[in-house]
């Protein structure tokens, strides 16, 4: 049986709420469990002493008292211009918990600056606005929207600890929102089902197969919508960033069960 989170009290805690309430040491060490010791052995860092060489901490929480909100950012020693880890969860209306965003980098990767438009400003994923020139390098290079550094390849591990965390706290599932296309495939491969947009996944499928409205729109008018592009998970999700559907990659929920996989796959016989 997992050991449940528990407050000052020894009640135990059922929200991210209840666990920003701890005192500050005791909080920060539950959202450390969070981190694999596969991101520790794949920077060569030691788990027991998250610091750099200044003594200054490599893992830092914003998860004030009271708020369902919390932030967790894990810097390398050697560049604290990105978080190796950064992740945001936040508890729902009905007492469920969701991960808002999960970015993992590799610091020793080559950076693509798509976060910043020309003018320096934040382009939010490419919502507010975007670097083109900057997105063309990042997809040559085989990275997918939004991505400003290829990732560590350690999602797969983090699935345990995230899965461990919810247990504790008391959850059967928890809920995510991909940002983009090829996140939700990735879920899919790691047991996710959709609350919401699994049609939406499928058609998109459909529309891409030859014949299809989205197989006809790559037509080579850009970088992003070139013919064969339908056939990789990357190619799909780069079209679809550059506006392919008509509408923005939207409304698109998932959940996994603790333990267990759903066994969904949108898109078959996928090449990243």
């Amino acid at each position: 049986m997992t050991d449940p989170f528990r407050d000052a009290a020894g009640r135990p805690i059922r929200s991210l709420a209840s666990l920003n309430g701890l005192a500050p040491a005791e909080r920060d060490a539950a959202y450390y469990s969070l981190l694999p010791d596969a991101l520790f052995e794949r920077l060569g860092l030691d788990r027991a002493r998250p610091f750099d060489a200044q003594g200054g901490p490599l893992f830092e929480v914003d998860g004030s008292p009271g708020t369902g909100v919390v932030e967790i950012r894990f810097f390398h020693p050697s560049d604290r211009r990105d978080p190796v880890l950064y992740a945001q969860l936040a508890d729902t209306p009905n007492n469920q918990i969701i991960v808002l965003l999960l970015v993992i980098n590799d610091p020793c990767a080559p950076r693509f600056d798509v976060d910043r438009d020309w003018q320096g400003e934040r382009t939010k994923f490419g919502t507010l606005s975007r670097n083109v020139e900057a997105e063309v390098a990042a997809m040559q290079a085989g990275l997918g929207p939004g991505q400003i550094r290829r990732g560590l390849k350690i999602s797969r591990a983090m699935l345990p600890a995230f899965e461990q965390f919810m247990a504790r706290l008391g959850h059967e599932l928890f809920f995510l929102e991909p940002l983009a296309y090829h996140s939700a495939i990735v879920f899919e491969r790691f047991g996710f089902a959709y609350s919401q947009g699994r049609r939406k996944m499928e058609w998109i499928d459909r529309q891409f197969q030859p014949g299809g409205e989205l197989f006809k729109r790559l037509d080579g008018s850009t970088p992003f919508r070139l013919p064969g592009a339908d056939r990789t998970v990357r190619g799909r999700s780069w079209a679809i960033h550059d506006g392919i559907l008509g509408e923005s990659f939207t409304d698109i929920h998932m959940y996994k069960r603790i333990g267990k996989s759903a066994g969904l796959c949108t898109f078959p016989n996928a090449e990243w």
